[in-house]
């Protein structure tokens, strides 16, 4: 898969193609329609398949402070529309001067002599431009008038509910893991290169693997046990997300204890997989305190190990 950061590195060779636009964040069950229906329509008309996404997402340029968590970073993102066989993502820079863009300009710009859309896949909600003029029917005239046809993304539901990124936000903020494990076709994970922290988990017999989630708010907080990929066979462990306020810490990090491993991790990239909420982070009365409740949250996570799991999780 080719990725195109920015819309000034467009070249001639990539005109042609049947292409989506969107947030992609979670790339879950109802993302992954609309990429089937990309791709199948890329193999019929014999073009590469091709989604625009956008960096930083559009609510986060306009509204940062209210701007929902994010679900994937966007290395996570593109690694994961790599694995569904998509052949480009273009990101693109929301900033001022794209937003500053009409409709028209957009679809000039960018769908027409940039990237030569032959088919364009997007919901019927979809809108665009500066004036807030492009919409679905905008597209159609626009495609209509330039060679290119536009076709409707399908709603996705599952228990009777739209698939959405908010519904799975909502599914980890409850701690409802394995309902948001089947909305986006596996578990919830961060991944990161492992960083040198303060060493202090050695100190008490629990050594810990740090990573930087590179959000600006993350969809869930705590301490959880975990899976972890990027070793060789999966690890399970117990890991912390949050600030560590009994240690005065500050900055958002994601702490992995693995429970059978041993072994120099920094530098590895390890992808963390959310099983299970052990309980919220909280403020211990000291560095005794800490340890005890770290040592129950490994018993915790063990005794949720080695319960049998109900098919499919």
């Amino acid at each position: 898969m080719e990725l195109i950061r920015g819309v000034h590195n467009l070249r001639a060779r990539h005109r042609g193609c049947v292409a989506t636009i969107g947030n992609f964040d979670g790339i879950h069950l109802g993302h992954r329609a609309i990429i089937r229906q990309v791709t199948a329509k890329a193999k019929t008309l014999a073009v590469p398949s091709a989604v625009m996404v956008f960096e930083p997402q559009p609510r986060e340029f306009f509204a940062p402070e209210d701007a929902p968590a994010r679900l994937m970073t966007f290395r996570e993102k593109v690694e994961i529309l790599a694995e569904l066989g998509l052949d480009r993502v273009l990101c693109v820079k929301f900033d001022q001067r794209f937003c500053s863009q009409s409709a028209r300009e957009f679809c000039e710009n960018i769908l027409i002599q940039g990237m030569g859309v032959q088919h364009l896949v997007v919901g019927d909600d979809f809108r665009f431009g500066n004036d807030r003029a492009g919409d679905f029917r905008f597209l159609q005239k626009m495609g209509a008038a330039n060679g290119f046809s536009v076709e409707n993304t399908h709603t996705f539901e599952w228990h009777g509910e739209r698939v959405s990124s908010t519904r799975v936000r909502e599914c980890l903020e409850s701690s409802d893991f394995d309902s948001a494990s089947v909305m986006l076709c596996r578990p919830f994970f961060m991944s990161g290169r492992v960083i040198h922290g303060q060493k202090l988990g050695r100190t008490i017999g629990v050594p810990t693997a740090n990573l930087l989630p590179k959000r600006v708010r993350t969809p869930v907080t705590g301490v959880f046990a975990v899976e972890v990929r990027g070793l060789g066979d999966v690890q399970q462990g117990v890991a912390n997300l949050g600030t560590r306020p009994t240690l005065g810490g500050e900055q958002v990090r994601l702490e992995v204890h693995l429970l059978d491993f041993k072994g120099d991790l920094y530098g590895k990239h390890l992808r963390v997989m959310f099983r299970h909420k052990i309980r919220d982070e909280k403020k211990f009365d000291g560095l005794d305190a800490l340890t005890k409740a770290i040592h129950q949250d490994i018993e915790t996570a063990k005794h949720f190990f080695a319960k049998p799991k109900a098919k499919g999780n």
